[in-house]
C-alpha cells in the first residue's frame, strides 16, 4: 500500500503530540477538495449533496492529526453557527446561541478521512457529528489512535472499513450509530505493514448494502 496518506494541509504537529492530544476527547464527549460524509438514518455511509453511498468494502485512512472538538448551532435544516478546534486546544468559549436555532449549542467532535480503495480513492471527507452514537464512535477511535501512539509512533495512522451498529428504541424503532473498524496501521509517509491485524479484521463483519447508488430524502 503506497501513498496512502498524503494529507493536504502544512505544519502538522509532532507526532509525540498525539496521545496527549487525542486523550482529551475521551472527556469531552458525553482542506480544499473535501467532502462531508456522514451515516444517513437508514445507516448507510453517504457523502456530498447527491448522498452518493460508498463502497461497503472501501477503506479508509484517518488523518491522526484533524480530531476537532467544539459546538455547532442548527436551525431549521441549515447551519447557524459552528465553533471547532483541534482536540489539543481547550473547547471555543460560547456566547448565547444565535437566534433560531433549535437545540442552542450542540456538543460536536469531528475529523477527516481520505479514501484508499475502489471508485472513491483520493477523495477526503470531513465527518463531524452531535449524536451520542457517533461522538462514542470518534472517541474510540480517538483513543485506539492514542493507545497505538504510545506503542508505535512511526504508525500513527489507522486505515478503517466505516461500519454500523445499530440498537433498538423504544419509541423510534432501530437506531444505527458508526463504527471505524481499524484493519491496520500505516505511518504519515504511507508506509503500512506487510499484513493486515487479521485479529481485528475478523470481528468485523459489515453488514451487506444495496448496490452503490444516490439516495434522497434519507
Amino acid at each position: 500500500m503506497s501513498n496512502i496518506t498524503t494529507f493536504s494541509g502544512a505544519n502538522l504537529p509532532s507526532v509525540q503530540s498525539l496521545a496527549t492530544a487525542l486523550r482529551t476527547i475521551e472527556t469531552d464527549v458525553g482542506g480544499a477538495g473535501t467532502v462531508i460524509i456522514k451515516m444517513d438514518k437508514t445507516g448507510h455511509w453517504v457523502f456530498g449533496a447527491d448522498q452518493t453511498e460508498i463502497e461497503d468494502d472501501a477503506s479508509w485512512a484517518v488523518n491522526p492529526f484533524s480530531f476537532v472538538h467544539g459546538y455547532i448551532a442548527w436551525g431549521d435544516g441549515e447551519v447557524l453557527a459552528e465553533k471547532m478546534v483541534s482536540v489539543s486546544n481547550p473547547l471555543p468559549e460560547l456566547e448565547a446561541a444565535p437566534p433560531g436555532a433549535k437545540k442552542g449549542w450542540e456538543t460536536q467532535v469531528g475529523m477527516s478521512i481520505k479514501c484508499l480503495t475502489g471508485a472513491d480513492t483520493g477523495m477526503e471527507a470531513r465527518y463531524t457529528t452531535t449524536s451520542v452514537g457517533g461522538k462514542k464512535a470518534v472517541q474510540a477511535l480517538a483513543v485506539a489512535i492514542a493507545t497505538q501512539v504510545e506503542k508505535d509512533q512511526d504508525k500513527p495512522v489507522p486505515v478503517v472499513v466505516l461500519g454500523k451498529e445499530h440498537y433498538t428504541h423504544k419509541s423510534y424503532g432501530r437506531i444505527y450509530t458508526p463504527l471505524f473498524a481499524v484493519q491496520e496501521w500505516a505511518g504519515m509517509d504511507g508506509k503500512a505493514p506487510t499484513e493486515p491485524n487479521l485479529e481485528i479484521e475478523s470481528e468485523f463483519e459489515p453488514e451487506a448494502k444495496p448496490a452503490r447508488r444516490r439516495r434522497s430524502g434519507a
